[in-house]
């Protein structure tokens, strides 16, 4: 059925479309909001007839969840506007805050009903259990899980972070209620009047758990993470297959929002070669990158010399070098300058970010630069690589 949706919605346009994205999320939402109201009257009727706050509890849970599908719509019509002058980025990164805001609906909701049910646990009262009510109970576990694969199907086709944060609750819901049946099964079979109350408790602290990573995860996003790899790689795939490109290095990606993602990078080219062509070369896997990837590049020329046999034969000797210190390190935009007493080697180093000995990394690649030649002099600036 899911499919189906997606099928209707897209007709047969990308589901990277702003138009198609919103719609999906539009449609999530108020699927949401429709079944999370018929959960919460119907756990809210069976949790006061049989007086367990542990059902008082998934109630209000799947009424926070109303709110969540309530903030997803508004979070995937605000992040369609366009870019404008104080927003030259458009406004795609308001789907963030709205799972952001989701986040907090479910942790203050699941704060709620932990001081309700550590009361329940202090003062306990006996759970009045009937066979209807229950059983209306049990139909919401299949409910929510559905609500999970299409929140989760939805979510992944159009690579919504707030659709995505909807089906972790979702799934977190069915263990949630499938533990507040099993309570209430228990609770007739042992005594244990605070029973209800620890069940509670512990749903309460579940919802609060999923807030929590829903909103690190988010938060992530709006300070900024390292790309994709499985992103990056195809970057440097499709950059590399080109005659004409000798090395990539120092890509940098920026994301602001589901299909607003801008990168840099830099391509090495032999010194000697026709600026011109290489400059349509770059252009051509600029448009390909866009097309393939949905990602705004910029490509920028380091020219190197790759035609001088002598100034190979240093580079090789100075990546033997980096490489003994550290495996995870290597060189590019390498050049040498002749003077009369020193010869500079300028070349750029990229560390990877969990190294240890940075502040003494140049002293001892200068000194094993002077051991192959004394005049050699390291020129050397370092790239610290997080991807």
């Amino acid at each position: 059925m899911t499919k189906y949706l997606l099928n209707k919605i897209s007709k047969g346009r990308e589901m990277t479309d702003d138009t198609v994205r919103t719609k999906v999320c539009t449609v999530a939402g108020l699927l949401g909001i429709v079944c999370n109201l018929l959960l919460f009257v119907l756990k809210i009727v069976v949790g006061m007839s049989m007086k367990s706050i542990a059902i008082i509890s998934d109630a209000f849970n799947n009424l926070s969840d109303t709110g969540s599908s309530v903030v997803t719509i508004i979070g995937a019509k605000l992040s369609r506007k366009k870019p404008d002058k104080e927003h030259p980025f458009g406004h795609g990164r308001y789907e963030y805050i709205s799972a952001l805001i989701v986040s907090f609906i479910i942790i203050l909701v699941g704060f709620e009903l932990l001081k309700s049910s550590v009361g329940k646990v202090l003062n306990p009262a006996p759970i009045q259990l009937s066979p209807w009510p229950l059983a209306i109970l049990c139909i919401s576990v299949p409910v929510k899980f559905w609500m999970y694969r299409y929140n989760h199907t939805m979510g992944k086709a159009v690579n919504s972070g707030v659709v995505m944060a909807a089906a972790r609750d979702n799934l977190n819901d069915v263990v949630a209620t499938s533990a507040v049946i099993l309570a209430s099964l228990l609770g007739k079979l042992i005594n244990f009047a605070p029973l209800d109350g620890v069940v509670g408790t512990a749903v309460s602290l579940l919802i609060m758990y999923s807030g929590f990573g829903i909103s690190m995860d988010t938060i992530g996003l709006l300070l900024g993470t390292t790309p994709d790899k499985n992103t990056t790689e195809k970057i440097r795939k499709i950059i590399s297959n080109s005659d004409s490109i000798v090395g990539v290095h120092d890509l940098i990606v920026h994301d602001y929002g589901p299909g607003r993602v801008l990168a840099s990078v830099h391509a090495e080219v032999p010194d000697d070669c026709d600026i011109v062509e290489v400059h349509e070369i770059i252009d051509a896997l600029e448009h390909k990158i866009s097309d393939e990837l949905g990602i705004h590049i910029v490509i920028h020329m380091d020219p190197i010399s790759v035609n001088c046999e002598y100034t190979e034969s240093i580079k090789l000797k100075v990546q033997q070098i980096v490489k003994r210190m550290d495996e995870g390190m290597n060189i590019h935009d390498f050049r040498m300058v002749d003077g009369v007493n020193n010869i500079n080697l300028i070349f750029d180093i990229e560390v990877p970010a969990e190294y240890k000995e940075l502040d003494t990394l140049k002293q001892r690649i200068d000194a094993e630069l002077k051991k192959i030649d004394s005049r050699f002099n390291g020129v050397i600036n370092i790239d610290i690589i997080y991807i």
